[in-house]
């Protein structure tokens, strides 16, 4: 199955602490169905020194589940669903439902 968000796609957070924050996704993690998204679901975390690091508490980005955010609509600017469109070159496209605008480049 094609994967309806990707690396570097423009997010919005549907539910939970951050919701209505928008943000970029970091990494895709399919098998989990889980995405990092840049400065959402925030957590502090304990940090052991290293060479390069001084250590401490530091604040990261956790995984947060694909059903809790959407892609944003690149025409509208607003949260959609995504669907798939085959082009007449023979390309498969992520469409946003929303406006229709092709979301991949």
């Amino acid at each position: 199955m094609a994967a309806k968000i990707k690396k570097g796609d423009r997010v919005v957070v549907l539910t939970g602490k951050d919701k209505g924050k928008t943000g970029e996704v970091l990494a895709a993690f399919p098998t989990e169905n889980k995405v990092l998204v840049s400065g959402i679901n925030l957590v502090k975390r304990h940090q052991r020194p290293t060479g390069a690091d001084a250590g401490g508490i530091v604040e990261k980005e956790a995984k947060i589940a694909v059903s809790n955010v959407a892609i944003v609509d690149p025409k509208e600017n607003k949260p959609t669903r995504v669907g798939f469109k085959t082009l007449d070159d023979g390309r498969k496209v992520r469409v946003a439902k929303l406006s229709g605008e092709v979301i991949d480049n």
